[in-house]
Formats: C-alpha cells, sequence, structure tokens
C-alpha cells in the first residue's frame, strides 16, 4: 500500500510517518509526478517541492 503525506505530498509506503516529520498521512490519493531534479525543475518550483522523490497531485 503506499500512504501520501498531507503536507509535502511525498508518496511512501515503508513507514507511517513522512520523511518531512509530519504523521498526517492518506491512503486517499490521485495523480502523480515524480521529481528527479527539484533544483533545475520548473514543475518543481511551481509545486513547491525542494527534493527529488514521488509526489501526489492530490491528498485527501
Amino acid at each position: 500500500m503506499e500512504w501520501a503525506c498531507k503536507d509535502c505530498h511525498r508518496i511512501f509506503r515503508d513507514t507511517l510517518v513522512c520523511k518531512c516529520g509530519s504523521s498526517a498521512i492518506s491512503k486517499e490519493w490521485s495523480g502523480y509526478v515524480i521529481i528527479l531534479d527539484a533544483k533545475n525543475s520548473e514543475i518543481a518550483k511551481k509545486l513547491g517541492i525542494k527534493e527529488e522523490g514521488r509526489y501526489a497531485l492530490k491528498v485527501r
């Protein structure tokens, strides 16, 4: 099962606490974007993402 953080939208599956330290997680999320180079990505800048990884576009 994959989870998404309600705060930063990062997608993960191993733990129930996000890397950002939040425990506000949900299994109800939709859409995702993979950021490979957060520093140079225009999409990452528009979404406010500062680290590489997989992120949900919508988390409920």
